[in-house]
């Protein structure tokens, strides 16, 4: 049998010019990037859109079918491809051949088939960025005039219609309004603000959401599964971030990250995508956090450094920072946030810590000057050395108390030196920060330390890690200064140099050499457990209370909901020099 289709053999031996004959290489099958394979051919299929879906599918159910639809959302949500699925579904015939439409087209039928190629003569799809005249529209009502071919109806799809021009958008008008019972429109834009309002209130609209991260990464994460791609959980975090709600840009993103790993055949990891991306690593935006709220410029330069030369580009880190500081501001204000599956691990962990430490005033500080660092960056002739400046500026502001608080101690105490101790020696509670030591000035009498106490000089020092774990992670044992006695809970996160941390920070802060020992006694609860336990007790108390059973038996079913009180803050000692123990308890101790 003879194969038709197969190519050619050439001619044994040499041709005419006495040549010998070459064997031309296979051609390889063309590739087929994800964002086209994996392009949604039914309503089942779309991601993101359940509101979309819920409202075309009761549609059909009614049969109460708009004549002109308008579709808007950001690049790549699915607007063209949902058109398409409409299209299908309006023409479906069923495998039968005797199908009316529905929102479940079949995909085996002659008119199914035809749509899914882009070959359907009754379907007419119209570029308006690249076809904005009238005379492009006049085409298309023209054709409105002749029944379909082949189809139950003719669908005209018009893409990006907000570039139509004036006269375009008014030539449709009347057709849009009452086009023939075999014609449907399908408009899409992205920029639904440009729609004159006439061509809108002749369209059924509906909005395309950006798809959220986590809807992303699941369906990232399927896909490489059918793809045969090994891809870590961090590294499709990422480019379902970076794809920024798009299902398409984050499939090209996918792609490319595929294309990144295949040079070693290992997993596709986190770092690997930052660098693809040029995007700062999340641990390296947390970090730089940390130095810019400790005021640490020489940390903050150093990791900067180590990030440009990762590749990120300097305004991408500030723009980074930058959302750190809003994400911390929305933590701040809704603490519930910090416990959100929706949040990676790392931020619910380092950036509840920074959320509990930094106050409102001081986040909106850092966001204002971001903002406005962020367009001295754009102006700057070197980026990189416009960011040095703008994180040089915000370590050296760190530690300024905000504007209105200044305001207030001019206001009570106009004698009172800015950055000085106030007149008169009065003024309990100011902080002074010098070498990077704590220094309390107040007027309250001398009180023994408490282990309280070493956790509020941890938040005074503003060393965030430091500060969450003495909270989170030490179950007291024994506080007998120069000696703590702890457990250590049992977290894989706690850092090995934990220990050395907290006796680093307390000998510098007394000058004297402190013993951290660690423990396999039992202990007292950590400082968040305890906290946790006086909040159960009250609500139980709450309960308990005549008035609230009154109202509870009166009202049937209500809930009562009890909010955590405000947090105290540890209530730091006047002066650690003078409450630390005497010099023989150190020296008998060494």
């Amino acid at each position: 049998m003879f194969d038709d289709d197969a190519p050619d053999a050439p001619p044994p031996g040499p041709n005419l010019f006495g040549e010998e004959p070459t064997q031309e290489a296979p051609q390889a099958a063309a590739y087929r990037v994800l964002a086209r394979k994996y392009r949604p051919t039914t309503f089942a299929d779309l991601i993101g859109q359940d509101a979309l879906v819920r409202t075309l599918r009761n549609a059909f159910a009614m049969n109460r079918i708009a004549h002109a639809f308008m579709l808007t959302g950001v690049r790549g949500v699915g607007k063209t491809t949902t058109a398409r699925i409409l299209a299908r579904a309006l023409n479906c015939t069923g495998a039968d051949g005797t199908g009316g439409p529905t929102p479940d087209p079949c995909g085996v039928c002659e008119n199914c088939k035809a749509i899914l190629a882009d070959r359907h003569p009754d379907v007419v799809e119209m570029d308006a960025a690249s076809n904005t005249g009238v005379d492009d529209v006049r085409e298309i009502i023209e054709a409105t005039r002749f029944k379909p071919l082949s189809a139950r109806v003719k669908v005209f799809i018009i893409d990006e219609v907000h570039m139509l021009s004036k006269a375009a958008f008014n030539a449709l008008l009347k057709t849009l309004e009452e086009p023939p019972p075999h014609i449907k429109f399908v408009l899409a834009t992205t920029e639904i603000r440009k729609v004159p309002i006439t061509v809108l209130s002749r369209c059924q609209r509906y909005d395309l959401k950006r798809v959220p991260v986590e809807v992303l990464a699941a369906h990232f994460t399927r896909i490489a599964g059918i793809e045969n791609v090994a891809i870590s959980e961090a590294a499709i975090t990422l480019v379902a971030r970076a794809a920024d709600g798009s299902v398409r840009d984050g499939l090209s993103l996918l792609d490319q990250a595929i294309a990144r790993g295949a040079e070693d055949a290992s997993e596709i990891s986190g770092p690997m995508v930052a660098d693809m991306l040029g995007l700062a690593d999340r641990g390296f935006v947390f970090d730089l956090m940390d130095a810019v709220v400790k005021g640490d410029i020489q940390a903050a330069l150093r990791i900067s450094d180590e990030s440009y030369e990762r590749g990120a580009d300097p305004g991408v880190l500030l723009s980074d920072l930058l959302g750190l500081a809003h994400l911390l501001t929305r933590m701040k204000s809704v603490p519930s946030l910090a416990k959100s599956g929706a949040l990676p691990e790392m931020e619910r962990t380092r950036g509840a810590a920074l959320a509990e430490m930094l106050s409102i005033p001081f986040l909106g500080r850092l966001w204002q000057m971001l903002l406005k660092g962020l367009q001295e960056v754009e102006a700057a002739p070197d980026r990189r050395a416009g960011a040095e400046m703008i994180l040089i500026r915000l370590c050296h502001v760190a530690d300024l108390p905000p504007p209105g608080e200044l305001v207030k101690k001019l206001t009570e105490n106009p004698g009172a030196a800015l950055g000085g101790a106030p007149a008169g020696g009065g003024g309990g509670g100011a902080r002074a920060v010098a070498n990077g030591n704590v220094v309390m000035q107040a007027s309250a009498a001398p009180r023994a330390l408490t282990f309280l106490d070493v956790v509020g000089l941890a938040q005074a020092k503003r060393d965030v890690m430091l500060y969450a774990h003495l909270r989170q992670s030490v179950h007291l044992v024994r506080f007998a200064p120069p000696v703590i006695e702890m457990r250590l809970a049992d977290d894989p996160r706690i850092p090995r140099d934990l220990v050395a941390k907290i006796s680093r920070m307390l000998e510098e802060e007394t000058g004297r050499r402190w013993t951290i020992a660690l423990s396999n006694e039992r202990g007292d609860p950590t400082i968040d457990e305890q906290e946790g336990v006086a909040t159960a007790q009250a609500r139980d108390e709450a309960l308990a209370h005549p008035l609230v059973q009154a109202i509870l038996a009166h009202f049937p079913g209500t809930k009562l909901d009890t909010q955590d009180a405000p947090e105290q803050e540890p209530e730091l000692p006047a002066d650690w020099a003078a409450l630390v123990p005497p010099d023989e308890l150190y020296e008998g101790d060494e």
